[in-house]
């Protein structure tokens, strides 16, 4: 008798098995990692201003290191913290004033029909500090305080003048020794905003000294730097002479008037043709 014997197929079935079904690579999803700009968001400059990094600077005086520097305002020398802001290149114009006034009926310039100080691109003066107050919030400004038109326009290293510890008659309109021809700086008056690059300070502000002197926002005391605050330091609450600030000396002014520190104060109601302004900014907190 014969056994016929069948060999039947086996099918093996792999449940629970180490070993996974293979898959081909175009089905496999594709995700993409995304970039990530890691690039500090820098706001642009207001038209017209510069930035005065954060950080400190030496304010005031040197008597020792400073020959011209007998005013007794001016010391001590100090160190002071200053918050970042902007502030105006060039002085105000009486182009630029002039704008305020026709959009608002403020009161023009006391020299607005003068010849000698109504020039369009001149600095504008004969303007009291309340005027200028209501220039800079027009404009979404305000005026800078002392210690931020003073490291505007000597930076950081407590020198002398915008340039340098060493003068240069041509990088500023000043007196000319007495003499109103202009025979060194080449200005009888005022000179235009826009002039005097080569004395620029180290942020790039022209006309820091010289040209026309600038009303600031501080109320004005003479022993102010005794007591002054180290970090961002606006002047006293109010000044027991009743004046404001102003800095930078004028195209009237001598040579010993002609530096970054030299302070001066006046009535806030008072106006005349070497007085004028510019406006400084707050930088946006991030």
């Amino acid at each position: 008798m014969c056994c016929v014997i069948l060999l039947m197929p086996i099918l093996l079935f792999s449940c629970g098995s180490d070993e996974e079904m293979p898959v081909e690579e175009e089905d496999i999803p594709v995700v993409e990692t995304p970039v990530i700009d890691e690039t500090p968001i820098i706001p642009p400059l207001p038209e017209g201003m510069v930035l005065v990094p954060a950080g400190e600077f030496i304010m005031g005086s040197n008597l020792e290191v400073d020959p011209l520097a007998d005013e007794l305002d001016e010391i001590p020398q100090h160190t002071v913290f200053l918050d970042a802001f902007y502030i105006d290149r060039h002085e105000v114009s009486n182009a630029d004033y002039t704008k305020f006034v026709e959009a608002t009926g403020h009161r023009n310039s006391i020299f607005w029909d003068n010849p000698k100080f109504n020039q369009p691109d001149h600095p504008v003066v004969g303007v009291r500090w309340g005027d200028v107050v209501a220039y800079a919030e027009w404009v979404g400004k305000r005026l800078p305080t002392e210690a931020e038109w003073e490291k505007a326009a000597r930076g950081t290293d407590g020198r002398i003048w915008p340039w340098g510890n060493e003068f240069d008659p041509t990088k500023c309109n000043f007196d000319d020794d007495g003499k109103f021809d202009g025979h060194l700086d080449g200005f009888a008056m005022a000179a235009p905003v826009d002039s005097f690059a080569q004395g620029a300070s180290p942020y790039g502000v022209l006309n820091t000294v010289g040209n026309v002197a600038e009303w600031v926002s501080d109320w004005y005391d003479m022993a102010y730097y005794e007591i002054s605050p180290y970090r961002n330091p606006k002047g006293p609450k109010i000044s027991g002479m009743g004046k404001k600030s102003w800095r930078g000396a004028s195209w009237f002014a001598g040579l010993e008037q002609m530096r970054c520190a030299f302070r001066e104060y006046d009535d806030i109601v008072a106006s005349g043709q070497i007085l004028g302004f510019r406006c400084a900014l707050d930088v946006p907190k991030e």
